[in-house]
């Protein structure tokens, strides 16, 4: 398992460094693999919330005991499961893997934000699709939009934070 991760490892850094030297004068490397990270792991989000919204949840409410979900916000949740360990992934061994703190300490951080991002989320789809009557889909790409702001400054500046002695 180990050997899987250090390939998988060296060939996502490989593959974005590869891409990164066009834009080495006007972006630093990090700030790049944020995006690029970032960006795969939001499209596999969205891509999972489309699906699973209209195949998996046929766009019909879920009825879980006393509680139901409409689909939009069950596909939320459903995306979450897979994205939530991807993107802390990402994170930890390719965007800031020299941030030199735990990984307990790094995931407890990234669940914090996730879930503070997963709110946000509820929070513009009940507004834009429940509220405005806009379309699923659309209305997670625009959500997705708002919340990248926030999620890369906490995530930078507080969540995945270099120790002193490990800054540049």
């Amino acid at each position: 398992m180990r050997n899987l991760h250090h390939a998988l490892r060296r060939n996502i850094l490989q593959s974005i460094d590869f891409f990164y030297t066009p834009f080495n004068k006007i972006i630093p490397l990090q700030t790049f693999r944020y995006a690029a990270c970032g960006g795969v792991n939001t499209a596999f989000d969205i891509g999972l919330f489309t699906l699973s919204y209209h195949f998996i949840f046929n766009k019909r409410n879920l009825a879980l005991g006393p509680l139901t979900l409409s689909p939009h916000i069950a596909s939320l949740f459903f995306a979450f499961c897979f994205s939530l360990p991807s993107g802390f992934y990402l994170n930890r061994y390719i965007v800031f893997q020299h941030s030199g703190l735990k990984r307990h300490t790094q995931m407890v951080r990234y669940i914090i934000v996730v879930l503070i991002c997963v709110v946000f989320n509820f929070l513009f789809l009940k507004l834009f699709v429940d509220y405005f009557g806009w379309y699923a889909t659309p209305s997670k790409i625009l959500t997705t939009l708002l919340i990248i702001v926030f999620s890369y400054t906490s995530q930078t500046y507080f969540f995945f934070k270099l120790k002193p002695h490990h800054q540049q």
